[in-house]
């Protein structure tokens, strides 16, 4: 008999921890619950905290490597998309083919008009009359036109007569010791730095690059020149004005004009003039120079904004993925995502969607590490007394004691059983959640089946179901039947469990500003009112007196929180009161988002 009570006061025992159990609930932690069973020895304690510590020594992150700016990948190609954009419109602006071309044009025009003047000069006074009445140039008289109405120009004048020979060349100059050349010098450069020429020497490779157009004929001169040497002049000879413009080499240009020198119609000879194009050149360098140095301004301003643009998105995002690495890498809580929400951009945004995603994840491991504790100590209360049951019923030998005992081990295996399919289904609704495709479930349907099943299934005493639904509203909302399903039977079940014989349990539904919106009422005794959010938690029990301790595992309105918040929606609990003040039974009321 002793050996029997100390079995029966042992199972009682379990139940009165339970029953403290849940009512320090909202007092004590997880954590704090389960310290009996979770805590080690004191000399373990101390092996365990110095080996976290040299694990943490070796383990722990460094600070974040800030990279160069120029080293991110982000920042070179903000710099090539940049510098890409800004060369291709100087490129084009440095080509320059149309304004050269109709700088070459103005030069053959005033080249044009020189040549004239000097032919109507020629035919005025270099002319002489023969004896039979033909006209013809004087050869010494024009040499010193020519020479004199050139002499103040780079221009080089060559006369020629009607049989193509040159009679006159204005760099030619006749002496005592014979014909001399004369070549103009190129002027003096008063900046000959080492800077311009530098300078030059960059233009002068930059302008090789660029695209010459149609090769120009080159420009060449024989020992004994004559009209057949040149086509404009031959032109001239035949009363035609003509122009040329020739390759001299080393990137220098020859313009050339032949007009004919006529006297009443006839021609008496044909006026040669050629230029260098020296001042097209040095005016199309100087347009390219101030061209380069706008680019170089601008290049340097989009350099310097774009090294700023890459700061400001390079950078930050830099600083996220070294802090997100270190939060993965980190043992505590120490480390945080920077907050730069400050910003009203898409990094502000990236920044507050990593600390809500970090503080999802601590806030799962804080809930998983609870529900391990929870788990934890409710499977130790059974155990506890199975174990005592089985060690009592080795030791004796009355049949009706050891029956007595079986039972006491069989009830135990049941609640143990309970316990873990409901931590199993708890553990599986997130994954299932996450997992499942939502499909449109209409709560006017699911609400009519589960009256219509418990209906069919009730016993004659037990309470009836009335189903309300609002006419003309959907009732429609996205989600996983069987799931929702599962929140009204456990609600019901509740409900039925509370209520009197005869009672009635109310399942209403209604649609309201975008949500759907489900009541299960019942008749029963009401929840306490400090117990109104209790409920909810897990392994929280509050069962009708007289009903058997152990029957319930204190998981199903947990489950059913889950599942309607994994929905987007709420699930909360009230007592509904009556006119004389009187609690007249439960509200449960479940809020989702209507499709």
């Amino acid at each position: 008999m002793n050996d029997i009570a100390r079995a029966t006061s042992g199972h009682e025992i379990e139940g009165t921890i339970k029953g403290e159990a849940r009512s320090e609930g909202s007092r004590l932690s997880p954590l704090e619950r389960a310290a009996p069973v979770l805590q080690p020895e004191p000399e373990m304690r101390v092996a365990h905290s110095r080996r976290d510590r040299a694990r943490a020594t070796i383990e722990r992150p460094g600070r974040p490597r800030r990279r160069p700016l120029w080293q991110s990948p982000l920042t070179r190609r903000i710099l090539a998309v940049n510098v890409i954009a800004l060369l291709i419109p100087i490129v084009g602006l440095l080509y320059l083919d149309n304004y050269r071309q109709s700088l070459i044009q103005s030069e053959l025009e005033l080249l044009k008009t020189e040549a004239k003047l000097l032919s109507g000069a020629l035919a005025a006074s270099g002319v002489v009359t023969g004896p039979l009445g033909e006209e013809r140039l004087l050869p010494e008289m024009t040499r010193q036109t020519v020479r004199r109405l050139v002499d103040v120009s780079q221009t080089r004048a060559r006369l020629f007569s009607p049989d193509g020979s040159m009679i006159a060349d204005s760099f030619l100059l006749s002496g005592p010791g014979g014909v001399v050349e004369m070549q103009p010098l190129p002027p003096l450069n008063a900046d000959d730095s080492f800077l311009w020429r530098t300078i030059l020497g960059a233009y002068d490779w930059i302008a090789g690059l660029l695209p010459s157009g149609a090769p120009l004929p080159p420009y060449a001169e024989s020992a004994v020149q004559s009209a057949q040497d040149y086509a404009e002049a031959q032109k001239a000879l035949a009363g035609e004005t003509a122009t040329a413009v020739r390759d001299a080499g080393s990137g220098r240009i020859i313009l050339s004009v032949a007009v004919p020198v006529q006297r009443y119609r006839q021609v008496l000879g044909a006026l040669f003039l050629t230029k260098p194009g020296d001042s097209v050149e040095a005016t199309l360098r100087d347009t390219r120079l101030t061209i380069l140095g706008v680019f170089a301004v601008a290049l340097s301003v989009t350099v310097l904004l774009s090294l700023y643009l890459a700061s400001t998105i390079a950078w930050p995002i830099h600083r996220l993925a070294d802090a997100a690495d270190r939060v993965r890498r980190a043992k505590g809580r120490q480390v945080k995502i920077p907050d730069l929400s400050h910003r009203k951009d898409e990094i502000g945004e990236l920044s507050g969607s990593l600390r809500d995603m970090t503080e999802a994840v601590w806030k799962r491991m804080d809930a998983i590490e609870a529900f391990a504790a929870d788990v934890s100590h409710e499977i130790k209360n059974p155990l506890t007394s199975l174990r005592s049951a089985v060690e009592t019923v080795a030791r004796i030998d009355d049949p009706a004691q050891q029956r007595r005992l079986m039972t006491i081990i069989l009830d135990d295996v049941q609640r143990l059983n309970r316990l873990i399919t409901d931590i199993s289904d708890a553990s599986r609704v997130d994954a299932e959640m996450s997992r499942a495709d939502a499909e449109p479930v209409s709560m006017r349907e699911l609400l009519t089946a589960i009256a219509d099943i418990y209906g069919a299934t009730a016993d004659p005493e037990a309470p009836r179901i009335e189903v309300i639904a609002r006419e003309g509203d959907s009732l429609m909302v996205l989600g996983m039947e069987g799931r929702l399903g599962q929140v009204l039977r456990n609600l019901v079940s509740n409900a039925v469990s509370f209520s009197p014989p005869g009672g009635i349990i109310t399942l209403t539904g209604w649609r309201e500003r975008g949500h759907v919106v489900v009541t299960v009422e019942d008749n029963g005794p009401g929840i306490p009112p400090d117990k109104l959010t209790a409920i909810f938690e897990r392994f929280y029990s509050e069962r009708p007196e007289g009903e058997k301790f152990g029957t319930h595992s204190g998981l199903g309105l947990s489950i059913s929180r889950q599942i309607v918040e994994a929905h987007g929606g709420t699930l909360t609990a009230e007592n509904m009161i009556g006119p004389d003040g009187q609690v007249r039974g439960a509200c449960f009321t479940i809020d989702v988002p209507a499709y």
